[in-house]
């Protein structure tokens, strides 16, 4: 049967502009939606796309958090000119179906980059010859863009004719029971979740849980979660609170108050004190999902259980209270178990599949499907890497050694320390210059 594609314009939210296309894309894959693109996506917040079922766009809007609407796009033109024209030639019986007698309609002028006036907006509704209302039944969308430059906007538009949004507001850190120092942002978390394409009844797993934001996310669409975390004290909600006017933590602080607070505690598996360098799960259990922001060395410790003494021993009197020591982990090492321990137990999706990438972590037995930035500072960013296991490991695969990566905070102090330098030879070099132009005096 030949499917009838209809034309849509696709508005997205101008943040995380670099995660757009890879939660889309992982959602399309994780629906089994066909959309084709009539022009190839950049960096714009509209994209014209072609869909053969209405549904199809309602299923994508309703797990999207970059999408702020979808809409049937009937027209699209370079001036108001030509809109109206083509316009003119849409076919009549599609326009039809909106504009019976007993329906009220109004049509809502947008812009992006560029603000208008409501004396200019009623002039583009006027030039339609349309009547604006209240409470209609049927809103059509005008919408001119300036594109993303906001500081230098063209003196003409782009002439262009809702997604879970929503949801970014609903599980605010401002309003979360439990948070620590490095919750995740809650639309970083939602678009990470999508990009794992967390499913209704998925198993998913964050060993470097925190506060446990990633599992909020992932609960949020269905997938039954759990984590593990070295901190003993953060899973107990005994470390210092990180809102300012906070002095002591509440008794029910923890992972599992922010589940019961968005009504999600049904999909709480459990968390665990769990030092992720030690072998922990039994070899057989798979996972349909391992989401995770590792610690870095910068505002949380790269630890795991270990010692620097010779033969240290614990005598079995002292076992029952005794807490273990901890020394550096490094992420480099971090990377190397944590695609180890994903390569063994994520469950397959594909058949196997060739890929190399060079500068990046990678394992024989995963494939990064997505790789989006995140700027940080001037100097430094994050990336959110997006693996799909394609295949079980052999015993060799699993014993084999990590590509070398340079510890991140060593890479950052080392940066940092540079811009110092840099910064204060560049002063000096100013203050010389001014001393030789003006004199001695310069210098006081």
């Amino acid at each position: 049967m030949c499917k009838s594609w209809k034309t849509y314009l696709l508005w997205f939210a101008q943040e995380h502009v670099e995660f757009r296309y890879a939660e889309i894309e992982s959602l399309l894959s994780l629906f089994k939606i066909d959309m084709r693109y009539l022009e190839q996506p950049k960096n714009e917040p509209f994209w014209i796309v072609q869909f053969s079922s209405e549904n199809d766009i309602k299923l994508l809007a309703s797990r999207s958090v970059s999408l702020r609407n979808c809409l049937e796009l009937w027209c699209h033109a370079k001036s108001i000119p030509q809109l109206h024209d083509k316009l003119k030639c849409f076919p009549r019986n599609l326009m039809e179906q909106h504009f019976k007698s007993n329906r009220s309609f109004k049509i809502e002028v947008e812009t992006f980059c560029k603000h208008f006036t409501q004396a200019e907006k009623i002039n583009k509704i006027e030039a339609f010859r349309a009547v604006s209302l209240t409470n209609p039944d049927v809103i059509f969308q005008y919408i001119e863009y300036y594109g993303t430059e906001a500081n230098n906007p063209p003196e003409l538009p782009y002439e262009v004719a809702s997604g879970l949004r929503q949801l970014i507001k609903k599980i605010s850190l401002k309003t979360r029971k439990f948070i620590g120092n490095t919750s995740m942002d809650p639309q970083l978390s939602l678009l990470m979740a999508n990009q794992a394409r967390i499913k209704d009844g998925a198993i998913v797993l964050d060993p470097f849980v925190g506060t446990g934001s990633l599992l909020v996310a992932a609960a949020q669409f269905g997938g039954f979660v759990l984590g593990t975390d070295i901190d003993y004290l953060m899973l107990h909600g005994r470390t210092k609170p990180s809102r300012i006017k906070q002095k002591v933590r509440d008794k029910n602080e923890s992972i599992r108050s922010n589940m019961q607070q968005y009504n999600l505690e049904h999909r709480y598996l459990d968390v665990l004190v769990n030092d992720f360098a030690v072998p922990f799960w039994r070899d057989d259990i798979q996972f349909d999902a391992i989401i995770t922001d590792p610690p870095y060395g910068i505002r949380e410790a790269t630890e795991r259980v270990g010692t620097i003494k010779e033969n240290y021993t614990v005598e079995e009197k002292h076992l029952s209270t005794h807490v273990p020591a901890k020394i550096e982990y490094g992420i480099s090492n971090i990377y190397r178990d944590l695609l180890r321990f994903s390569a063994k137990h994520l469950k397959n999706r594909r058949p196997n599949e060739d890929y190399n990438e060079n500068c990046l972590p990678s394992h024989p037995c995963l494939k990064l499907v997505a790789n989006c930035e995140q700027g940080l500072s001037k100097v430094t960013s994050r990336r959110l890497l997006t693996f799909e296991k394609i295949n079980h490991p052999t015993d060799e695969e699993l014993r084999m050694t990590h590509n070398g990566i340079m510890d991140f905070r060593e890479k950052y102090f080392i940066v940092r320390e540079e811009t110092r330098k840099e910064r204060r030879t560049k002063e000096a070099r100013i203050r010389e210059e001014n001393r030789l132009k003006y004199g001695k005096n310069q210098d006081k």
